[in-house]
Parts: C-alpha cells; structure tokens; sequence
C-alpha cells in the first residue's frame, strides 16, 4: 500500500469519561426520538471519522478496528470519494434509474461484472442494501429455476427483512417474535471446524447437508442454496476446505442455483476481491453490499446473464436502486481499492494481526481459536480450558477495550466472538497499538478466570 495522507491525526486520545457529556446529552435526545429497538454498540457519538480513527462529540479519539461492519474500507471520509460524491451531487441526486437511467448505474455493473468470479457473461441489478441484494437474488433463482425452496445454513446471517430473517439462522436479536417468516426456506449443519465432531472434512460436512436436501427437500425442488463465504454475523467462520466446492459441484449436477452471500466479505476485506476465491469456487450469484461504496448505501446483485435476463422487464429494481450519488462513491471506492492494492493490504494486515493472537492464544487459556482470512479477523472467547462459549468475558473485553479507546466488535451465534474489521487504509503503527491495547486486555482478564 502507498503512503497514505491523512486528514485527522491517527492517534489514540482519550480526553473525557465515556461516555462525554455531549454524547450523554445526545443520547438523553435519543432516548426521546428514536426508536428503542434500534441498539449502538458504543454509547459515544461520532462527529468525525478519517483513515483509521472515529472522532467523537467531546473530542475523543478511537482506534476504528470494526469500520462500520466492514463497510469504510476505504476509510469513511476518503477524499476521492467526497469529491465524487460532491461532483455528483451537483449535477443531480435522483431521477430514479427506472425513469431516466444514467451512465453511473451502467459503469458499477460493468466494474462488477468484471471482478466478480468466472468470465462467463454476467449481468448486474443495483439495490439499496445487502438484504435487499439477498432477497433478489432468490427471487431470480426462483423465477429462473421454476422452483420454491432455498437453502440457507446454521450461523448464517442475510438481513433483516421477512425473507432474510427466515434465512438467518440467530433468533436474539434479529429474528424473535417477528414472525411468521417466508415459507419454503430450509437450513442445513454448515462447516464449523472448531466445532464440528473431530476428524469431519469439509467435503464429509457438505455431503452431510447434500443428503439432509436430498431426503428432506429434494434437488428437484429447491431453487438455490446461498451460503456466506466465511460466515460473518454467525462468528467469522471459514469452513473446512473442499466444503463450498463440494456444494457448488452438487448445485452445478442438479440444476440448483448457488448464490454466494459476499454482502461482509466482498471487496479486498479477505485479501482477495471476494472470498469465493479462496475457494477456487465461482458463484451463480453473488450478492454485495458494504464495502462497496466508500460508506454510501448501495447493493448489488451479478449473476449468469441466463439467470439474471429470466425475469420479466419490471421485475427487479426500486425506487432509489443503483442512486446516482452512491454510483459515484461505489466508482470512486473501487479506483482507490484498486490504486491501493487493498487486496495485499489486507494479506499484510491478517500476516501481523494473526502472529500476534496466535501467540496470545498460546499463552492464554480463554481463546477457544484465532481465524479469519485478511482483515476478516476473529478471536473465539472459551470459558478456560473448554469450549463453552463465553458471551459475558467477551462484552467485558469489548467493553474494556472502548474505555481505553479502541473500538471492537462481537458476533457469534453464542455471543462469544470479537471480530476485527480494520478499515484496510489504517497505519501500521495504529493497528499495531490497538491490537497491543486488545492483547493486554485479554491476557489481564484471562488471568483473573
């Protein structure tokens, strides 16, 4: 990666108890406008965010180690993307593509046509948001295939609208008491190394799910199975090689469609484009979202051309679909992941991140394992000497880790999981006081179980 000028000062400086009273005055704000429902991780405002760091509302500055959920891999505030955002702004912000289409929504689906995995002919549609993307690709699968049921996986996580909660697997926070869910949805064991019974290859673990569809579904029925690459809100789990290409192969063989969830993983965060090719593995669909607009909201769905010209003129799109204003910042993003090499940047990122966990791991009994591929990282948290997850040791290091200025994030179908998400654009010496501050965190909690 070239050197990089920054906008704000990389640096670590807490300057107020947390929360500050600016943050304690919008929060009490908050609690009078906003819906209860909607949760934050940190109780702490921002009011500015560049390269590696989050400002807050009393001037407190954080180590960004979770970048939105892997959205600002670009940084959040990345001069080519401002000034695409800027210029476009200008010109106009809307005409809804479906009305008078534009040349922004036309230059995204070509850019993605061509990074996406295969070189077969692929066509793309644009949305608003990753569960947007998911639901349209399995309203394509249905429609092209003739067929009803879908396939989804233990640990999965697709969104949170009706379709995509009956394909995520958690039920806290994302799926209780909002039912009934969409029908024809099916959820098979996925490949969870770390958990799976001793000596279970990743091809075993996929015929195991090929024989439950086979007997309680049948290929001749089920449209698609979709599947994250590296599974993200369930607990950054990769799966056992020969797992996906074994399931790719079966679709392949039975005329099921395989869509590849890449809304978390896609665009250089696990030091390739998509974390499909870790696999050698090329998708039928590919659904993105996050990381590919520089913050903006914007989706995107690419796929066989076959599948994705099946439906009817009409059938895909909406209202603020593809929006001219994220177009620009999706362009904009992509030239400077290129120009970056933010794929390498993200190898480099997992080489010093993970020697340094995998050391820790060694020296402390509470890591159940260190795994992830770029800058896709995890640390699985065990109550010591087990596997029994530890939820509450793991929101106490996350906890901890705030107060001291630097943000992490958690996940996992048991709660146990911090995952790393660097912005791919952050320093060395930034990431490296953060993992330091994290790594001492845990040895001093790991001490007292």
């Amino acid at each position: 990666m070239t050197d990089i000028t920054y906008r704000l000062a990389q640096k670590r400086n807490i300057v107020t108890p947390l929360p500050g009273p600016r943050s304690s005055a919008l929060a009490q704000r908050r609690r009078a406008a906003v819906a209860a429902g909607v949760g934050s991780t940190a109780p702490v405002y921002a009011v500015d965010a560049d390269g590696g760091v989050i400002v807050d509302a009393d001037g407190n500055s954080f180590i960004d180690l979770g970048a939105g959920i892997a959205v600002t891999t670009v940084g959040a505030s990345h001069p080519a993307v401002a000034a695409a955002i800027a210029d476009q702004a200008t010109h106009f912000t809307h005409t809804c593509f479906m009305v008078t289409p534009y040349e922004g929504y036309v230059q995204v689906a070509e850019l993605l046509n061509t990074l996406t995995p295969g070189d077969h002919e692929k066509r793309t549609a644009l949305f608003n948001s990753g569960a947007e993307a998911v639901e349209n690709a399995i309203k394509v699968a249905r429609l092209a295939t003739g067929r009803p049921a879908v396939v989804a996986f233990d640990n999965a996580y697709h969104g949170r609208t009706n379709l995509t909660m009956a394909l995520t697997a958690k039920s806290m926070p994302y799926k209780s008491q909002f039912g009934p869910f969409a029908p024809e949805v099916y959820r098979m064991p996925a490949s969870y190394p770390l958990r799976d019974e001793a000596g279970l290859t990743g091809e075993e673990a996929a015929r195991r799910a090929i024989s439950r569809i086979e007997t309680q579904i049948g290929a001749q029925s089920l449209a698609a199975i979709i599947i994250e690459p590296i599974q993200g809100e369930g607990g950054f789990i990769v799966p056992a090689p020969g797992f996906l290409s074994t399931l790719t192969a079966w679709a392949k063989d039975n005329g099921v469609v395989f869509i590849a969830d890449e809304v978390q993983t896609g665009f250089a965060r696990t030091g390739a484009w998509f974390a499909s090719e870790h696999d050698d593995i090329v998708p039928d669909i590919v659904t993105m979202a996050k990381g590919i607009a520089g913050g903006m909201p914007l989706s995107a769905v690419t796929g066989r051309a076959e599948l994705m010209d099946a439906v009817y003129t009409g059938g895909l799109g909406g209202t603020y679909g593809g929006n001219p204003v994220t177009c620009a910042a999706a362009i904009a993003a992509l030239g400077v992941m290129r120009e970056l090499d933010l794929p390498g940047r993200a190898r480099v990122i997992e080489t010093s991140v993970v020697s340094r966990l995998s050391a820790l791991a060694e020296e402390v009994d509470v890591i159940g394992e260190v795994r992830g591929r770029g800058a896709m990282l995890a640390i699985e948290i065990v109550k010591p000497g087990t596997l029994e997850p530890d939820a509450a040791l793991t929101k106490a290091i996350a906890a901890e880790a705030l107060s001291q200025g630097v943000l992490i994030l958690t996940c996992g179908t048991f709660g146990n999981v911090i995952r790393l998400l660097p912005p791919l654009v952050i320093g060395d010496d930034l990431l490296d006081e953060g993992i330091t501050v994290l790594t001492d965190i845990i040895r001093e909690k790991a001490s007292h179980q």
